[in-house]
């Protein structure tokens, strides 16, 4: 299993109803196909090789065996495919009737598992031909000349795959309050599969989708949702051959319903991932199974990694939403998280005032926005933030503009400080020659912008406000006790790449047309610490994407890494899919080794951070999201990159 890939598929064919014959012959078929695109699990609708409509013809002895009967064909004709699928049929045991889901793979029959849940009402009146599961009184059933474990109480564990295990239930189990996946899931199953017969009414697709998608989500796990197609009876319904296939909350592929042909729908289930976020998640297995769960094995073709190739796209901005039409809607409500937590600390000290240093950048800009609609919220006079400009050796005249004219149009309390005699002094203090440009000649101007800001704060009872955001911290770019420092920051849990579509979204829907046209200025304005000289032009010299690397993949990287867990060698392969195009295999990694090594050397920083709002699934608050030692060793990381 490549990169913790797994390849499932949601087969619906063409059928005729009570032709067995015709239906094995579609089965086999798209058995056949699913195996030359390299699926490793493929699962057919409930009752497909009979038809779910067949009624009282599921009386009938002679179509309960020419359904066995194909069955066998079934498992001739694939016993030299290494694919596991997964069809429904009826079964017959304990004298009982029973809807079934039967789990095959090259010629064998690992087990059969009857449907939990019987509907007996409307135009599903299945209690007439079916029994529940736990109605039947053996735990094995002889079937097509073999012996299988028969029950609700059966997952499917790969032998040869890390948490492959395959949990299956049938169409009305999953509509009911406690699905058996439920269970499943918590007995270890993280790819579970639905084999159903859901017609189609007005609304009801809508609401399967949400089910489904709900469903992923709560086990943590992939789902397989596969549902009869137009050919079923149309005597009092219809049937619409929708299927999906998510995983953990997500929509990853979905049929075209009423189409009139066969459809195979596939993707890659990453099943590491929703592994790592079932163990980070205590709660998650603090329901027991209320029943001991059979484990049958069976083992899948292994795909090397060099042969690899992800069907699924790969977001290269996960932070920002693809679709267009929610980025405003998530922008809103992240505005609304930072405001709320400024608001409740200004509400809880009393004081005025919050002290802000304005350097004409993003984050800055950003975090004064939040400041002036907190101060709206709150009915406060917006002459009570100090906004504090403090030009340093490094200062354009671009940035500086844009600090003043954006003071200015919000209605703050504006201070200039130029800091640069200050600094010289400090120069002169500790012996250092301001002609040499290193880390000490851009400290002392972060640490000596702190000290006013702080200065000012208690000067005037005031809250200085933090303007650093999570891409920065998760990368250490920030000076210790400098920049890296306030009473509350706003910004720390907002990535950089998602920082400028705040901005946009407060220009586009929140502030005046004159404020508006500043944050356009300041959003076409290249990212920098501006704590070197401008060039013999006045321009911008020292960016800060030259020198730790572009955002964009620092963000990607932490998304990642920090939130899923996953390797090196696996961020590694997303990031090329994601940016292909863009950057070399090579870029990409020289990056991604600076992004190891800068995250763990800065940990020292991130230990002492000052509060702040969590606004999405990553923080690196010490108090919460990120406890990690700050003298932990990157090697192993770097090692496996160092090799790939």
């Amino acid at each position: 299993m490549a990169y913790g890939f797994i390849r499932v598929a949601a087969a619906v064919p063409r059928m005729k109803v009570a032709d067995c014959v015709f239906n094995a012959d579609n089965i086999i078929s798209m058995i056949n196909d699913a195996f030359l695109n390299k699926v490793h699990i493929v699962a057919f609708p409930e009752l497909c090789i009979t038809g779910y409509t067949c009624g009282d013809l599921f009386h009938q002895k002679h179509l309960i065996d020419e359904a066995q009967n194909q069955l066998s064909r079934i498992l001739n004709s694939t016993k030299d495919i290494n694919i596991l699928f997964i069809l429904g049929m009826p079964v017959i045991v304990d004298n009982q009737q029973f809807n079934a889901a039967v789990v095959c793979k090259s010629g064998r029959i690992l087990g059969v598992v009857p449907k939990s849940y019987i509907p007996g009402y409307k135009e599903f009146y299945e209690e007439r031909w079916f029994s529940p599961a736990n109605a039947a009184l053996s735990k094995e059933i002889n079937i097509c000349g073999q012996t299988a474990p028969l029950g609700d109480d059966v997952l499917f564990e790969c032998s040869n795959i890390n948490n492959v295990v395959v949990g299956v239930e049938i169409c009305e189990d999953l509509w009911v309050p406690v699905p058996p996946s439920c269970f499943q899931a918590l007995a270890g199953a993280t790819l579970l599969f639905n084999l159903s017969a859901s017609n189609e009414v007005i609304g009801k697709s809508q609401y399967r989708r949400q089910l489904v998608v709900q469903q992923s989500a709560k086990c943590i796990a992939g789902y397989v949702y596969v549902s009869s197609g137009v050919d079923e009876s149309t005597t009092d319904v219809v049937f619409g051959g929708h299927s999906l296939i998510a995983e953990n909350g997500a929509i990853l592929a979905e049929t075209q319903r009423f189409l009139r042909k066969e459809q195979l729908i596939f993707i890659d289930v990453d099943v590491d991932r929703l592994h790592n976020d079932r163990y980070k998640n205590t709660s998650f297995m603090e329901m027991r199974p209320p029943k001991h769960f059979r484990k049958v094995l069976f083992e899948l073709p292994y795909t090397p990694e060099q042969e690899f190739e992800l069907l699924r796209e790969v977001d290269p901005y996960p932070f920002v939403p693809s679709d267009e039409k929610i980025v405003d809607e998530r922008c809103a409500e992240i505005f609304g998280i930072q405001t709320a937590g400024l608001a409740k600390r200004i509400h809880h000290t009393g004081l005025k005032h919050v002290v802000i240093g304005i350097s004409g950048g993003l984050d800055s800009t950003l975090a004064l926005l939040v400041a002036s609609r907190t101060y709206e919220l709150l009915g406060m006079d917006k002459s009570n933030i100090i906004t504090v400009t403090m030009p340093g050796f490094g200062t354009s005249g671009t940035t500086y503009e844009n600090a003043i004219n954006l003071m200015k149009a919000i209605g703050t309390t504006i201070r200039e400080i130029d800091i640069k005699a200050a600094c010289m002094q400090h120069f002169k203090d500790i012996g250092h020659d301001p002609a040499v440009h290193d880390v000490t000649y851009e400290n002392v101007q972060a640490r000596e912008r702190t000290q006013i800001l702080m200065d000012i704060a208690n000067k005037e009872g005031g809250l200085v406000i933090g303007t650093g955001d999570l891409s920065e911290l998760v990368l250490g770019w920030a000076t210790y006790n400098g920049d890296h420092m306030s009473m509350y920051s706003v910004n720390c849990s907002v990535p950089k790449t998602l920082v400028k579509y705040l901005v946009k979204y407060v220009a586009d829907h929140v502030a005046d047309e004159k404020t508006s046209k500043i944050l356009g200025n300041i959003l076409d304005t290249p990212i920098s610490p501006e704590l070197l000289p401008p060039d013999e032009k006045g321009n911008i010299q020292q960016k800060t994407e030259d020198i730790v690397g572009p955002y964009e993949l620092h963000d990607f990287f932490m998304y990642h890494v920090l939130r899923y867990g996953a390797p090196p060698k696996k961020v590694l392969y997303l990031a090329c899919k994601a940016f292909k195009g863009k950057y070399a295999e090579e870029t990409i990694k020289k990056w991604l080794i600076t992004f190891y090594k800068r995250f763990f050397s800065q940990q020292f920083k991130r230990s002492c951070l000052p509060d702040g709002p969590k606004v999405g699934s990553i923080s690196v608050s010490p108090r919460g999201d990120l406890r990690m030692p700050s003298d932990a060793c990157v090697d192993i990381w770097v090692n496996e990159l160092e090799k790939a």
